[in-house]
């Protein structure tokens, strides 16, 4: 090796040693964006922002059902995909889950000794749904292999009008105890978080994360390489489906009640949360743990705009500009990279 080579190389070296971890890269931001609430929090309102507890757990409860869908929304991105009907299955999911969740709807005079319906069955059913939706989703990308933009918008106007249709666009409501204890206390943050650890081992750890990263790195290099990409996709679809329907049965068991409209604009909150958590749009890099941060920097803006008492319209038109700014910024990471 000449001199020269030498050196550039061990200048390559020390540049990516000195470079940050994504994640922790990441969780400075969501450091700094609390600390600047603290700060405008006691210069305009004249209260602490972090020193309230229950403030504290409200975000993080606010934020939960975000987690979940952004979970699977993060491993669709990674294979260099996109899905926008989250936040539609989480609607539709709710109202199907919630309906038989209904103490009415359990056959007394077959099982007199039951009151209400075993919550696990409008659990399993709002997930069935979800990952049937995502399995659609999944065959019309890969079998046709229309671009997934538009299997997505299908499947979310289509989930949004059967969420209408089931219940000719009635609440749902009157749940069992059992079901409406899914939603209570921490538990939709102990889903959340069990859904990521499990997802982030499986990313990162299995044979299942090698093959999503190597379709959204090279779709191309994955099929030669022997990879059923195909096969694989409909798997991450179905997944994400699957995990829009658990945050829509527990957006349902939170609220005690189900509307056709629930789930609004979700997808968008979800997609956000895994591009500000560093997760790609060209694809083939991402991480859960980074879109569990970027989940938080989500709620905690929110919860800050509320707190200085911020207008809705304005806090919509900021999020907006943080979403363009976190994909420019993934823009110009994705040509560095390749520089």
């Amino acid at each position: 090796m000449s001199t020269n080579s030498a050196a550039q190389a061990q200048v390559a070296a020390q540049k990516s040693a000195r470079r940050l971890p994504p994640e922790l890269s990441i969780f400075l931001v969501l450091v700094g964006i609390a600390l600047a609430y603290e700060i405008l929090g006691w210069i305009f309102v004249g209260q602490s922002f972090l020193m309230n507890p229950q403030r504290l757990t409200i975000i993080i409860l606010q934020v939960s059902v975000i987690g979940i869908i952004s979970v699977g929304v993060t491993q669709v991105i990674i294979t260099g995909g996109i899905d926008l009907s989250s936040g539609s299955v989480v609607g539709m999911t709710a109202m199907f889950s919630a309906s038989l969740a209904q103490a009415s709807t359990w056959p007394r005079a077959l099982y007199p000794s039951l009151t209400d319906m075993p919550f696990i069955v409008p659990v399993a059913i709002g997930v069935g749904i979800g990952l049937l939706a995502g399995f659609v989703n999944g065959q019309l990308i890969a079998r046709t292999k229309i671009p997934p933009f538009i299997a997505t918008l299908g499947m979310m106007v289509s989930a949004r009008g059967v969420s209408k249709w089931y219940t000719k666009g009635q609440p749902v409501s009157g749940l069992s105890d059992q079901f409406n204890f899914i939603g209570s206390g921490v538990w939709p943050v102990v889903i959340f978080l069990v859904v990521a650890v499990i997802f982030h081992i499986a990313l990162r750890y299995t044979r299942y994360g090698k093959f999503t990263y190597a379709i959204g790195a090279n779709v191309q290099a994955a099929r030669v390489s022997g990879i059923n990409v195909e096969t694989h996709l409909i798997k991450v679809y179905a997944i994400a489906g699957a995990l829009a329907g658990l945050a829509g049965v527990v957006t349902a068991a939170r609220a005690q009640t189900a509307q056709a409209g629930m789930g609004v604009m979700y997808e968008l909150d979800a997609i956000a949360a895994a591009v500000i958590g560093g997760t790609s749009l060209a694809g083939g890099v991402g991480r859960i743990t980074g879109t569990v941060i970027g989940t938080v920097i989500l709620g905690v803006m929110t919860s800050g705009f509320t707190f200085l008492r911020v207008d809705a319209y304005y806090q919509e038109i900021v999020k907006g500009m943080i979403i363009v700014a976190a994909v420019v910024i993934d823009v110009y990471r994705q040509k560095k990279r390749k520089t």
